[in-house]
């Protein structure tokens, strides 16, 4: 009698053990830059856990610390050292990993709008055609997809290894404008706290452009999940209330548009 309780008990205990195996949550590890963290960046954390809860995938969300440069964080991701980070798109970049093609920001990645040093807006306000803005010189990253974006259309541009160099150097006025996307302008400028830096409001660039999640090629569940998972939070309206709590976009109305092609789609 008591060795078939021990026998009960050793079997009760092990079927508890492996119920609770089973119920541990995945891990997933997410790449967060060593720089300021922006209304983008909130924006896409609080997306990201969305549409994980859409899809109801439960996992833990760990941040991983990475190099700002996006395509270091793009080789980590093909290496297994992160499993999820997100970038502006490139045919190369979906060679490292898995993107999960739902355009994170409704393409307004694109729509870049010119920071400036404000000493030299009588100089920008009369420019009403690309070709004049060709005569100044725009500062961005060295291995962003921008970079050659602005190039292949004709507009003088310096790369720069250097997140807040970019900054400095047009409050320095040693490069002309910083074009940055109607996502990011806004909460820089607040975060540089530069009374010499401004936004010039008479008009944005605009080019094809989508910002993708790309998860390691490991992680093949994730990808799907994430897909579903956003396309539940379009569907149903959440993703639009989203975007919109988080970004002003009426200067978009309010000013005109000076259009780029984008020869990297």
């Amino acid at each position: 009698m008591m060795i078939k309780y021990f026998i009960g008990l050793c079997l009760l205990t092990l079927g508890c053990a492996g119920h609770a195996k089973d119920e541990v949550k995945k891990t997933i590890y997410v790449a967060k830059e060593q720089r300021p963290l922006y209304d983008r960046d909130l924006f896409l954390y609080e997306l990201l856990q969305q549409a994980l809860n859409a899809a109801d995938y439960d996992v833990n969300i760990e941040h991983v610390k990475v190099h700002p440069h996006q395509q270091r964080t793009l080789m980590a991701l093909s290496k297994g050292q992160v499993d999820l980070h997100w970038s502006m798109t490139s045919p190369a970049r979906e060679k490292l990993a898995i993107a999960v093609k739902f355009p994170l920001f409704d393409g307004l990645i694109g729509k870049r709008v010119l920071i400036i040093h404000k000493a030299q807006y009588e100089r920008f306000k009369r420019v009403t055609e690309l070709q004049q803005l060709s005569r100044f010189t725009a500062v961005q990253g060295h291995d962003w997809p921008d970079t050659k974006i602005l190039s292949s259309n004709g507009l003088s541009v310096k790369p720069i290894v250097n997140y807040q160099a970019m900054f400095d150097m047009v409050t320095g006025q040693k490069a002309d404008y910083f074009p940055r996307s109607i996502v990011e302008a806004q909460s820089e400028i607040i975060n540089q706290n530069n009374a010499e830096l401004m936004i010039v409001p008479d008009y944005y660039l605009s080019y094809p452009a989508r910002f993708y999640f790309f998860v390691n090629k490991d992680k093949v569940e994730l990808a799907e999940k994430l897909e579903i998972g956003l396309s539940k939070l379009k569907s149903n309206g959440a993703y639009n209330t989203l975007l919109r709590r988080y970004f002003d976009l009426d200067m978009l109305a309010n000013s005109h548009m000076l259009p780029l092609s984008n020869p990297f789609e």
